[in-house]
């Protein structure tokens, strides 16, 4: 963990977490420019805004994605491409980070296969 100018960087401890989640259910999302200073966090306000959504917002989706879910990312990525901020946006609760893993880990192998399935068949 690096701490820069004063303020922290790096893995979020669980007490961190706890503050900042402590701090959203009190205030409620918005003013992040507030939080490190209610929290008592040294942390910036980006770092804290990227945690709570990405990480710790309640509404993030845990569960595998469903077919529906893997049917929309295929089509959008076919559109938009790598851009996984439109793709989460119509995915309600999932992040861009979410997404664009399970891309990577999934989703481009079963396409790249595709392809090459398809291109022997034109060869033959």
């Amino acid at each position: 963990m690096e701490n820069t100018g004063g303020l922290r960087k790096g893995a979020w401890s669980h007490e961190e977490d706890e503050l900042l989640k402590a701090c959203i259910n009190k205030y409620g999302e918005g003013k992040w420019h507030l939080i490190p200073q209610r929290t008592g966090l040294n942390r910036c306000r980006k770092s804290c805004r990227l945690r709570w959504l990405n990480y710790l917002s309640p509404n993030i989706k845990r569960e595998r994605f469903s077919e529906d879910e893997v049917d929309m990312i295929l089509r959008l990525h076919k559109l938009l491409g790598n851009r996984w901020s439109m793709i989460a946006g119509r995915l309600p609760g999932r992040t861009a980070n979410d997404v664009k893993n399970h891309w990577t880990t999934y989703l481009a192998k079963k396409v790249d296969s595709e392809k090459r399935r398809k291109q022997r068949k034109r060869e033959t």
